[in-house]
């Protein structure tokens, strides 16, 4: 399994809280209702802060 870093953690918690509160969006505006596209948001803004998260397959 994969290894995240303690920040990239924190991301996805609070992507997740987000999602369920009903405030994430995706790119393209719409609201995401969708735990995996949840996760992926908060490791994609993990990375580009430059936490430690393996590269996209």
């Amino acid at each position: 399994m994969a290894k995240y870093s303690e920040k990239a953690g924190e991301k996805v918690e609070k992507t997740m809280h987000e999602m369920k509160e009903g405030k994430l969006k995706s790119g393209s505006g719409q609201k995401v209702t969708s735990k995996k596209q949840a996760v992926a948001i908060g490791l994609s803004e993990a990375r580009k802060e430059g936490a430690k998260v393996p590269k996209k397959k």
